[in-house]
């Protein structure tokens, strides 16, 4: 089976095709974080400790910590495989397709697929993490810093990296503009989903608020909300 939750251990590899040693340690991973979202979700992040994780996985204590070098990883560290998915997709993008492009249409794919990094996804455990993050101050610090600085810093440099002018400038505040927008979108579809919408319900609306965001970014603000004389 293919896994892809959006906060995986394994991005998007077909279990089915890897070897019998590699797919049963995949499947120890995902069963600790499994263990350690269900129990967080119902006592806390701070009420549980590794060790009960441990012990509830039906593992030793070092090898959750082989797989999650710290508690915060257990929440957070499938998450961050894709902080750098927006760099990845400019970086991949055909010829002529300009990066606001590329990253709106690989955003509408997401939705589509109820792809949980939109926000889009009603599934139990995804809601919980989501919970988890925002009753969580470490993990709500760490989420801003990850998401804020480190995707802000690859897509810069991968900008940057094509941009023939080399201005970083420029570079800077594209990334800013970029991630901004994928981020308050992804934000409002978490809401949505945890107001008790389903996801099915949500998708028309989240891709034409995805639609008319990326084209804010693409041809710019002008005179919105300019007063009144």
């Amino acid at each position: 089976m293919a896994t892809r939750t959006g906060m995986n251990l394994s991005r998007d590899i077909d279990l089915d095709t890897l070897p019998l040693r590699e797919r049963k340690k995949i499947q120890t991973g995902i069963r600790i974080w499994s263990t350690a979202i269900a129990l967080f979700a119902e006592r806390g992040f701070d009420q549980v400790s590794v060790a009960e994780i441990a012990a509830a996985a039906e593992v030793s204590k070092m090898t959750v910590f082989n797989y999650f070098p710290s508690k915060e990883d257990l929440v957070m560290g499938p998450m961050e495989q894709h902080l750098d998915e927006p760099a990845q997709v400019v970086r991949e993008r055909a010829p002529g397709i300009s990066a606001v492009t590329a990253l709106r249409e690989q955003y509408l794919s997401a939705l589509e697929r109820f792809d949980p990094a939109t926000g889009l996804s009603d599934q139990q455990v995804v809601l919980d993490v989501i919970r988890l993050i925002h009753h969580t101050p470490a993990l709500l610090m760490r989420a801003t810093a990850g998401f804020d600085h480190q995707a802000q810093s690859l897509l810069t440099a991968e900008l940057l990296a094509q941009d023939p002018d080399r201005d970083e400038l420029t570079a800077r505040i594209a990334a800013a503009q970029l991630l901004a927008t994928r981020l308050a979108l992804t934000g409002e579809n978490q809401r949505r989903m945890l107001a008790g919408e389903s996801a099915a319900d949500a998708l028309s609306a989240a891709l034409e608020g995805a639609r008319r965001a990326f084209a804010l970014v693409e041809h710019g603000l002008g005179d919105y909300c300019a007063r009144a004389a």
